[in-house]
């Protein structure tokens, strides 16, 4: 590049002012024994440094942020995947914690009642119909199941063989309008009839409308209908309604209808040992009042007397009307 000769004079008297302003520069000394074209550099460079560090340090940390962001949503769908099966591996052990529960429960009323012949069987559906309070068990004929049979758990009465098939059956529950089982009162022994509702309760007629029946009260079978043994627990009072002559009583059932899984078939009419009966056969015995041998003269005996075995019979087929075969 040409320099007009008239400006000539001018760049060179610049270019000498530079030219000693920078000796000048390495020559004065700053404190600490620091050249001031030094310090003019460390002036000059410092701003564009700093700003080239802030842009890659925004440039890096926007990078692996993202890498980071990444790795952690990746991380977090394994962690998810993980709190899913770990939720399902815990439903899984409690619903098998449950059906422990609930078959230690069925083996202890059967080890109670060894001498009962009973059949376990498991529920496997239930009618689609709303009116009918019915289910099905994976029992049939081929186990010797039959109709009228009672069917029950550890809890209480849930109902009775309608229909028996060749591996399965059906059975209707006591909710049900057309089923009916002979009961009385726990305390008073008071009889009635315990009839289903289509509903999640019970009533029971056919007691006096002066009996007193608090609430809460436990009400037990009667074995009057020649199906269900007598003693076992059908429901506790609800509420009662008063009438004349006799007081319709609302019940809530012992056995749980709503939940049922696994029941018993007794395939007979035999007597069973019932909670309520185990805990009154726990109660100290008064024998001040027994009769004494010596007043016949005779030593007594002191071989125990041995009980009488009571008959079991196979359970009479009711009649095609269900409530018939329950009055």
């Amino acid at each position: 590049m040409d320099v007009p000769s008239r400006q000539r004079p001018l760049v060179l008297l610049v270019a000498v002012i530079l030219a000693q302003v920078l000796l000048l520069a390495f020559q004065i000394k700053r404190g600490q024994d620091v050249r001031l074209i030094r310090v003019w550099s460390a002036d000059l460079l410092t701003p564009p440094q700093r700003a080239g560090t802030f842009l890659l340090s925004k440039i890096d940390g926007a990078w692996f942020g993202y890498i980071d962001l990444r790795h952690a949503r990746a991380e977090n769908r394994q962690l998810a995947d993980e709190v899913g099966r770990l939720r399902l591996q815990n439903q899984g052990l409690e619903s098998q914690a449950a059906e422990a529960g609930r078959l230690a429960k069925l083996l202890g009323f059967r080890q109670a009642n060894a001498d009962a012949p009973m059949l376990a069987a498991e529920v496997i559906g239930a009618s689609a119909d709303s009116n009918s309070q019915t289910i099905f068990i994976n029992r049939g004929e081929r186990e010797g199941v039959h109709r009228n049979m009672a069917v029950v758990t550890p809890d209480g009465v849930v109902g009775k063989i309608f229909e028996a098939f060749p591996h399965t059956a059906q059975v209707l529950l006591i909710t049900d309008r057309e089923s009916g089982v002979g009961a009385l009162l726990a305390n008073t022994r008071t009889h009635g009839v315990v009839k289903g509702t289509a509903g999640p309760l019970l009533w029971m007629d056919y007691v006096s409308a002066g009996e007193k029946v608090p609430p809460g009260e436990l009400i037990l079978t009667s074995g009057e209908d020649k199906i269900f043994p007598k003693d076992l627990p059908v429901g506790t009072v609800a509420s009662t309604k008063t009438g004349f002559p006799f007081q319709s009583i609302q019940l809530d059932p012992a056995a749980h209808l709503d939940r049922l899984e696994e029941v018993l078939v007794l395939l007979t009419e035999h007597s069973l040992t019932s909670p309520e009966s185990r805990s009154s056969s726990n109660k100290p015995v008064d024998t001040s009042k027994a009769p004494s041998a010596q007043g016949n003269g005779k030593s007594p005996d002191k071989t125990p007397a041995q009980p009488v075995k009571k008959p079991t019979t196979l359970a009479k087929p009711a009649s095609a009307n269900p409530q018939k075969g329950q009055q």
